[in-house]
């Protein structure tokens, strides 16, 4: 194996979530080393959190552009930078990163206005750096089977695509580290449950299938008395073809921890994957019993499902997350393509498909295309 990558880090200081996922995801397989960081915005915050870390004091920054700029002048400068900062922080750093031809890791969604993203993807980057979006969900392997077996025609011609997640934690007021910028739109953008998780459930959809979506008619509401931004969105899918679905996604749903599911049936057959029983998969020929499919079992095997452990020995949301790390390592060491990896155009389209979804619902669930 190749030295480690040397990783740099904006966001996910003290008290930061997703920053501690991304931390575990890097080093899991041994392809990255975190090296330098920009921790917070505030510099105490920064300095505190480099030096738990182990981050060397003059490798802590206080400022992206300062770090991107020093490490990329220096011989043992970091190779790739992990963005997990609210969704407004995410375009600013890629593009000072990507100017720098440092490679980089950016949380979801890509940003918090659709401008931004476009801003961002018109960009060319220094030194063919590389760009992955952390949709992790897709990093899954059993997900990874289900796109194969949509792909090898065992479904037939998809006509049905249902797509869900919910969750119940801001079913009241709320007011933390985690709530209070999710329900800013400000920091989050003008969606906050369509872009938190519902840009997940899309993307998953998208991934399985294969399908791209011609026009939706969308539901967003707020709740919860006062909250700024959407808390749960009824969705109806139109897919170039002819195939239809349905997405719904919440956060005010008492009993639902981490719901994500996806349902896909054609003339031949139906594929069924929940994430919180992630390592199963159910698939039912036309006429035929259901079939459990586990993971690393039957044909639920092969190099590009990121499998690390035999049947039986539970994978789940960390190691998803790990696999999109290492095929990245692969990208930046090897030059392998970004086949399975989220990209910056899934990113924008993202993006479009939050915008098209508050469209829709400001004209009373109107049809609206992707565009």
């Amino acid at each position: 194996m190749s030295d480690p990558i040397r990783l740099g880090m904006v966001g996910g200081g003290e008290g930061a979530f997703i920053g501690q996922v991304h931390r575990i995801a890097a080093r899991l397989d041994g392809r990255y080393r975190l090296l330098a960081g920009a921790l917070s915005s505030r510099a105490e915050v920064a300095r505190q959190s480099a030096k738990a870390l182990g981050i060397a004091p003059d490798r802590a920054y206080t400022n992206f552009e300062h770090m991107a700029k020093v490490e990329a002048a220096r011989a043992d400068g970091i190779e790739a930078v992990a963005i997990v900062t609210p969704n407004h922080m995410h375009v600013a750093p890629a593009k000072a990163f990507l100017k720098a031809g440092i490679h980089v890791i950016c949380d979801k969604p890509l940003a918090s206005t659709l401008e931004d993203a476009l801003d961002l993807a018109a960009l060319q980057p220094a030194n063919g750096a590389r760009f992955l979006l952390t949709h992790n969900y897709t990093g899954y392997p059993m997900v990874r089977h289900a796109r194969r077996m949509v792909s090898e025609g065992r479904l037939g011609q998809l006509r049905l695509v249902q797509v869900e997640y919910a969750q119940d934690w801001l079913t009241e007021p709320a007011s933390n580290k985690q709530a209070d910028w999710r329900t800013d739109p400000a920091r989050s953008g003008a969606g906050g449950c369509i872009g938190d998780i519902g840009t997940h459930a899309y993307n998953l959809a998208r991934f399985v299938s294969g399908l791209a979506l011609d026009s939706l008619s969308a539901d967003l509401t707020a709740f919860v008395p006062g909250r700024q931004v959407d808390d749960n969105v009824n969705m109806m899918l139109r897919f170039e073809g002819g195939a239809k679905g349905m997405l719904w996604t919440s956060q005010v749903a008492p009993g639902c921890e981490n719901g994500l599911a996806l349902r896909l049936y054609g003339d031949k057959g139906g594929l069924e994957w929940r994430q919180e029983d992630p390592n199963v998969l159910w698939f039912t020929g036309f006429g035929d019993a259901k079939q459990r499919l586990s993971r690393g079992a039957s044909d639920a095997n092969g190099d590009e499902l990121g499998i690390r452990i035999p049947p039986g020995h539970p994978e789940g949301y960390l190691e998803a997350f790990a696999t999109l790390y290492a095929d990245f390592a692969d990208v930046i060491r090897n030059g392998t393509d970004l086949a399975l990896l989220p990209t910056l155009d899934d990113g924008v389209e993202g993006m479009r498909f939050i915008q098209a979804a508050l469209k829709s619902s400001l004209a009373d669930g109107k049809w609206t295309p992707l565009g």
